[in-house]
């Protein structure tokens, strides 16, 4: 399935998504979900592009099917489908799906991102995607904390997968004491490597730390999950973080920062669309990636300054692009 949310301000950009549902309809409400949450994340960023998601909804007895011996065939047809779109959307990865992947969809079509860099793309996007973490945690902590270094302060980290990882190395290069989670016990070794602390997911949802940064799945907080919060501030690469826009009051009631997902996790789209279709240099598209913590901490200087939700000063920007284009 593709979902094209928007083109107001240009094609559509989303990831492709491999994944088992138990019903075909839940792939559905991803897809529009998702594509939805683009559209906030492109406009946001800057880009002259619309939001869209493709999702292929595989069941538990054809995954291995699929995402093994008949892979390719998957891959072709996706290709075909996102060609037939006429330029409208363009893919790259998600869950499910990697460099290697769009190498192949790239066989069918050329809208499509992140290619291996030998093959002419931007490469895997975590690295960007971490980048543009690293840079709204210090707006975020800058405006919570003005003048304050990392290494005063402590971070517990939901997900220690391709961008998770990343930004915990960099925080324990800061200095930062770490509480760390992830589903996969195996990844308690980087914990270890780093001195931090090792916790459930849970547990660090209310873990005693200074900043929260949720780099795993979305939909973690929630009114229950926000009533026995352990920090101050949240800012993190998991997308869709809030499982309703109501937990962005809960959260502002209980005098919690949150940093929009949206502003927050869009260095992955940002670099790819500043090289594959500006032509930029690495370096060149890590400064516009870095640019996300300005976006953020002007978002929340809007916010406190009209006594409003990060999400809602967020939602103004994207409602006045998609207006006006500006």
């Amino acid at each position: 399935m593709i979902s094209i949310d928007s083109t107001r301000l240009g094609p559509a950009l989303g990831g492709c998504r491999i994944k088992a549902y138990s019903r075909w309809q839940d792939g559905l409400a991803d897809v529009l979900r998702l594509s939805a949450a683009m559209t906030e994340k492109a406009a946001l960023a800057g880009l002259e592009h619309g939001g869209g998601k493709a999702v292929v909804a595989l069941t538990e007895g054809s995954s291995a099917d699929w995402t093994g011996a008949r892979r390719s065939e998957l891959l072709a047809d996706i290709g075909d489908l996102v060609e037939d779109l006429d330029g409208r959307y363009w893919t790259g990865p998600d869950i499910g799906t990697g460099p290697a992947d769009m190498a192949e969809i790239h066989r069918r079509t050329r809208q499509v991102f992140c290619r291996p860099e030998s093959d002419g793309g931007s490469g895997d996007s975590s690295g960007p995607t971490a980048i543009g973490v690293q840079s709204a945690i210090r707006a975020a902590v800058e405006h919570r904390w003005p003048g304050r270094e990392l290494s005063t302060l402590s971070f517990a980290v939901i997900g220690l997968g391709h961008v998770g990882s990343l930004v915990g190395a960099w925080l324990t290069g800061e200095g930062a004491r770490l509480t760390v989670s992830d589903v996969d016990p195996s990844l308690k070794t980087l914990a270890q490597q780093w001195g931090a602390q090792w916790v459930t997911p849970e547990q660090a949802l209310t873990a005693d730390a200074d900043v929260l940064v949720p780099c795993a799945t979305g939909g973690i907080l929630s009114a229950a999950s926000t009533a026995s919060l352990g920090c101050s501030v949240i800012v993190g690469a998991a997308n869709n973080q809030l499982d309703h826009p109501a937990t962005a009051e809960r959260l502002h009631e209980r005098g919690v920062l949150w940093a929009p997902d949206s502003v927050v996790s869009a260095g992955g789209i940002i670099a790819a669309v500043t090289r594959e279709l500006h032509g930029a240099t690495a370096a060149e598209a890590e400064q516009q990636v870095r640019g996300i913590g300005g976006r953020l901490a002007t978002i929340l200087e809007d916010a406190r300054a009209r006594r409003i939700t990060p999400l809602a000063a967020a939602g103004g920007v994207v409602d006045l692009r998609l207006r006006t284009g500006r």
